[in-house]
């Protein structure tokens, strides 16, 4: 089985959207996919352009072929240099301002909640050590009978 990278075309008339997607290539266009590695926006300004590296990489090593524009595409990610060998590949793709502060605030996010859950867990700690310690220090009870 031929197993190609290619552009699945999605969205309205006028305002089209792409999933990267591996297919065979005796499918349609549209067709079914064996996987969906990434999606492709043209019409936002920059360019949307989120490919799963690490399949993209697992694809291309088992032999799959890209179109030429996926190839274009793998080519701005860094995706088709890292897959011939070069330990330096970046992504040259860039994020609109939007995109970039909504990034930076999930993140912050995300910071505050890893830090509520290690105060939480500092504080459990804390206090099943002081029970431990409690029962210990306590004197026992003497019963004169």
């Amino acid at each position: 089985m031929a197993v190609r990278i290619r552009l699945k075309r999605m969205g309205k008339i006028h305002a089209p959207f792409y999933r990267v997607v591996v297919v065979d290539s005796r499918k349609k266009r549209d067709g079914r996919v064996i996987e969906e590695v990434g999606i492709y926006d043209p019409m936002r300004e920059p360019s949307v352009i989120k490919i799963d590296s690490d399949r993209a990489q697992y694809w291309l090593s088992v032999g799959a072929q890209p179109s030429d524009q996926v190839r274009h595409l793998l080519v701005l990610t860094g995706d088709i240099a890292k897959f011939h060998g070069k330990k330096d590949a970046v992504s040259r793709v860039r994020f609109s301002e939007a995109d970039q502060a909504a990034e930076v605030a999930e993140a912050v996010k995300a910071a505050e909640e890893a830090a509520e859950k290690s105060k939480a867990a500092a504080s459990a700690a804390k206090a099943d050590q002081q029970s431990a310690v409690e029962p210990e220090q306590a004197e026992p009870v003497s019963q004169d009978a």
